[in-house]
């Protein structure tokens, strides 16, 4: 009996030391979404762009990490994420790829590094696993790139697809509304699911679609679906993390709740900095040398 309590008392310990939320802080990979999802357990995902922020998500025990092409808005401050660039999004996945212990990072590919061929797609992502050491990318769309997606795949590389809202396609839609409204396009996209799920993809992005119609895709395919604004049937969730934080002004979307203000939070915290610089106060003598 004592040495039971001691073997539990050094896991406690191990997990305390490691700074984990979670008692399983075995790496996640992409077999293990599909997986958690015959296990019907949820997924939790959120993006990150930096080592700082990654870390602190990672610990928290998060599922899964992107590296999303939403660092166009939440970074560079773009009304879109069409402006990011291939060289952009290595240095953000290279950086949230250090920080990162257990959760699977997974980094979006940009627009225009697989839309123009088959072979610029696999070159890219090849270059995207090289230079980063994420554990999978990510591409927007259906049965217009799965070419490209089976090359992908055929190099080794885990593919997260995109369907529904895709924001790389943003102009063509002509807005951020709501997606597969309509018969034809509901069709189309869970047709494009099972084409995606047949060549190979570990998961698959529903974003901005009818609650009902994420379901369907869910129980049609063996990958694992993750929604954002897709309803609660999907197999996870992801959110844009500073979204999810409550650190963007003026924009909240029917899908966002806010689980933290950090945005508040710095706020004040910058501002009692500036008064205690002001007054003299910061640094007190035992804050100098």
């Amino acid at each position: 009996m004592a040495s039971h309590n001691l073997c539990n008392f050094a896991r406690e310990n191990k997990k305390i030391m490691s700074g984990y939320l979670v008692s399983d802080t075995k790496k996640i990979t992409a077999t293990r979404f599909k997986e958690m999802k015959r296990r019907g357990e949820k997924i939790s995902m959120l993006t990150a762009y930096d080592y700082t922020t990654a870390g602190i998500i990672d610990r928290a025990g998060i599922d899964g990490i992107l590296i999303g092409d939403s660092a166009s808005n939440v970074v560079a401050g773009n009304s879109t994420t069409v402006p990011i660039s291939m060289e952009e999004m290595l240095y953000y996945g290279r950086n949230v790829a250090r920080g990162v212990k257990r959760a699977l990072v997974m980094c979006d590919m940009p627009f225009g590094s697989y839309q123009v061929s088959r072979e610029d797609g696999i070159r890219n992502a090849i270059r995207m696993m090289k230079f980063t050491g994420v554990d999978a990318v990510k591409l927007e769309g259906g049965r217009e790139i799965l070419d490209t997606v089976k090359g992908i795949l055929d190099a080794g590389i885990p593919v997260c697809a995109h369907l529904g809202l895709t924001p790389q396609s943003v102009h063509k839609f002509g807005g951020f509304g709501l997606r597969a409204k309509d018969e034809a396009e509901a069709d189309k996209l869970l047709d494009d699911a099972r084409l995606l799920d047949e060549a190979g993809c570990f998961a698959l992005v529903l974003e901005k679609v009818p609650a009902q119609l994420a379901e369907e895709v869910t129980r049609e395919v063996s990958m694992a679906t993750i929604g954002i604004g897709g309803g609660n049937a999907t197999d996870g969730q992801i959110l844009v993390w500073a979204d999810a934080m409550g650190m963007t002004e003026g924009f909240k979307p029917k899908f966002l709740r806010h689980f933290a203000h950090l945005g508040q939070a710095l706020t004040d915290g910058v501002g009692d900095y500036v008064r205690a610089v002001k007054d003299g106060s910061f640094p007190n003598g035992e804050e100098s040398y």
